[in-house]
């Protein structure tokens, strides 16, 4: 089960590239956050690929940090005991506390609001690795992404703390995967809590899912085991959907094993 799972660093880790590879083999993407300082991003992209990451994963949808008001409410800054470890050393490492959140601040004075189309062709022009472009949720983006060279497109909302009324990955997901008519995969990012969530991703189109709160929750909860738990857990609730389904592998899920709203509001959604 573990050999099918892989992990996407966050530019903002407070690990570093270079410990989280030291770990043990693995499949690594490396999230890209660009800098206004492209010889920052040069450097990142760099170590990322020394250290056997497979891919870039580029965050589109983030020019600016959006209102998080829980973070503005709790004044968010990092403990004094952490930083942004893949900075250390550039003066980038630390978020300092304000008055409302260090992390809105830190974004607004470090990343690039200028990022456009063009720079995905940039960082093919520094990298060997593939670019998966993350953030898109739109019919047009997607487009638009393989126009510009991705190498794969995630669908993510940014954990819906980006921008209020923005709508649910999964009900953006299919325009996503007719737009890109195979030419390239599509993954889901955002809302995967069970095995029947990853099914229907998978009915929809995508070509694997992406999850985080379940995987931060079961790690502040039990450690290292409390990860392997949440992934077995996930890993039996989908084998047990695809058995009630009548499916036998993955290649068999198929979109008729879902009904949505959009297909006949008066038909209830099967899953």
């Amino acid at each position: 089960m573990l050999d099918c799972i892989l992990q996407t660093l966050s530019s903002w880790g407070t690990s570093s590239i270079e410990e989280v590879a030291s770990t043990g083999p693995g499949i690594r993407f490396f999230q890209l956050s660009v800098y206004k300082d492209r010889n920052v991003v040069i450097q990142l992209v760099k170590r990322a690929e020394s250290a056997g990451f497979k891919a870039i994963a580029l965050t589109v949808d983030s020019p600016r940090l959006g209102r998080r008001e829980a973070d503005i409410k709790n004044r968010f800054t990092l403990p004094s005991n952490l930083t942004l470890k893949n900075f250390e050393g550039l003066d980038l490492g630390k978020i300092d506390r304000t008055d409302d959140s260090g992390l809105a601040s830190y974004v607004a004075g470090r990343v690039d609001r200028s990022l456009s189309w063009k720079d995905v062709k940039w960082l093919q022009t520094i990298t060997r690795l593939p670019i998966l472009v993350k953030g898109v949720i739109t019919a047009e983006d997607a487009s638009l992404a393989v126009q510009a060279g991705a190498a794969g497109v995630i669908v993510s909302n940014h954990g819906a703390r980006q921008l209020d009324y923005v709508p649910a990955t999964i009900m953006s997901l299919e325009e996503v995967v007719k737009a890109v008519q195979g030419k390239v995969p599509v993954f889901l990012d955002g809302g995967v809590r069970r095995g029947t969530d990853v099914f229907k991703a998978l009915a929809l189109g995508a070509s694997g899912v992406f999850i985080g709160r379940p995987v931060l929750f079961s790690l502040a909860a039990d450690g290292e085991a409390g990860v392997r738990k949440v992934l077995q857990m996930l890993h039996d609730e989908l084998e047990l959907t695809m058995a009630l389904s009548g499916c036998r592998s993955i290649k068999e899920i198929t979109r008729a094993h879902v009904v949505t709203p959009w297909d006949n509001p008066h038909v209830a959604p099967r899953l």
